[in-house]
């Protein structure tokens, strides 16, 4: 029996996958203690029902996720309108230097994967599925970049980024606690004394009609220039630039130059609404779009490539980026952040200061530099190396 759902059914279905993700989330405290998101949850779910349903030749059941690429374009045009270069300034010396170490962390994330995915016999774009990709970015990046390398012939490179990038959800929140009370414990660590403010770009303005279209204006644009900009560029150098990366840049230079205008224009609260909106949507047509059988047989050198992910970058951590930030409690607190998002999501990183902070005292610091590089700064670094290793191996 073959059953295919239309483009708004599959729509429907994502949105209901969603809501039950969210609910699951709530009450298994496995799933919240590791912050694995709701839409993760409940796309996985259907793909292992999708899987089991079709290997038992009772139905297979066909989706129509053209509506997918709408919400990853909006996704990640509302992270790049979230980059003020204000918040830049803010954190300073060590927000530079943490900024860097995710750039390197990602070049290294692809170096492993692509190294290990050549000695087991993988296409080398599984290896950088398994990478930066699904490491430093996430089920999202995964899922959006998953699309770019099956569009080049690479078929189950959507699975393996998926799957790698839920191990590595799981791993991050395992090793980051961990660590940060070794490196307290060791060196006998202790919160400055000092009161520091907390900065946080606040919005408190009510949402109206008006604003919140004045909003979905600037996404909107950023996306049709931004993705014309990709598409141009690609054509001209034959290098192939996705989409999504084009409006992310161009809702950077949009925001900023917004800023200097009208600084009250923007409204990062509605813009983080369409956004987190947009990043549900997505992800839960990702993921309930995967084709399990497929990476069936690649359990193994995924695993082995993940591993070594892990040990590289809990080395990394606690003997240089440690060192660099300063060695002392805001450093410990900053690695343990480091660790969450390098293997996760910046959730994760949250999560894994959260549970240190909680135990151990405030680290403002840490509190301002994390989630500025983990919500955006990142891919200022992660997307040309991401794309200059797909461009290499293509």
């Amino acid at each position: 029996m073959y059953m295919a759902l239309n483009q708004i059914t599959t729509l429907c279905l994502a949105v209901t996958l969603f809501l039950i993700g969210s609910f699951l989330v709530k009450r298994i405290g496995f799933l919240n203690r590791y912050c694995i998101p709701a839409p993760v949850v409940g796309g996985l779910l259907f793909a292992i029902l999708a899987t089991t349903l079709k290997s038992m030749g009772i139905v297979e059941i066909s989706l129509d996720t053209s509506l997918q690429s709408i919400f990853m374009i909006t996704f990640f045009t509302t992270v790049g309108l979230g980059a003020s270069f204000k918040l830049i300034k803010l954190g300073g010396k060590l927000l530079v230097i943490y900024w860097l170490a995710c750039g390197f962390l990602a070049l290294m994330q692809n170096v492993i994967g692509v190294s290990l995915a050549q000695v087991l016999g993988l296409h080398p774009l599984l290896g950088v599925m398994a990478g930066a990709v699904s490491m430093e970015g996430g089920h999202g990046a995964a899922a959006a970049y998953g699309q770019t390398i099956e569009g080049f012939g690479v078929s189950s490179a959507l699975s393996v980024g998926m799957a790698a990038a839920t191990c590595g959800l799981v791993a991050g929140g395992l090793v980051g606690g961990p660590v940060v009370q070794h490196l307290i414990r060791k060196f006998n660590l202790k919160p400055a004394m000092e009161e520091t403010e907390e900065y946080v770009e606040k919005d408190e303005r009510p949402v109206t009609e008006k604003s919140f279209m004045v909003q979905v204006f600037l996404i909107t644009f950023c996306m049709a220039l931004g993705t014309f900009i990709g598409e141009w560029f690609s054509n001209l150098t034959n290098f192939a630039l996705p989409g999504y990366v084009g409006a992310m840049f161009t809702a950077v230079i949009v925001r900023n130059i917004v800023d200097r205008i009208n600084p009250h224009a923007i409204n990062m609260k509605e813009i983080g609404l369409i956004g987190d909106i947009s990043l549900g949507i997505f992800l839960s047509m990702a993921l309930m779009s995967i084709k399990l059988w497929e990476v069936a047989n690649l359990a193994l050198p995924l695993f082995v490539i993940i591993l070594a992910q892990v040990i590289f970058i809990v080395l990394f951590a606690v003997f240089i980026l440690f060192r660099a930030l300063g060695k002392n409690y805001d450093a410990a607190i900053m690695v343990s952040g480091f660790l969450g998002h390098g293997l996760g999501a910046t959730p994760n990183a949250m999560a894994n200061m959260s549970a240190a902070v909680g135990k151990f005292g405030p680290s403002q610091k840490a509190y301002l530099i994390v989630p500025i590089v983990g919500a955006f700064l990142i891919d200022v670094f992660g997307m040309p190396i991401i794309i200059t290793t797909i461009n290499l191996f293509k």
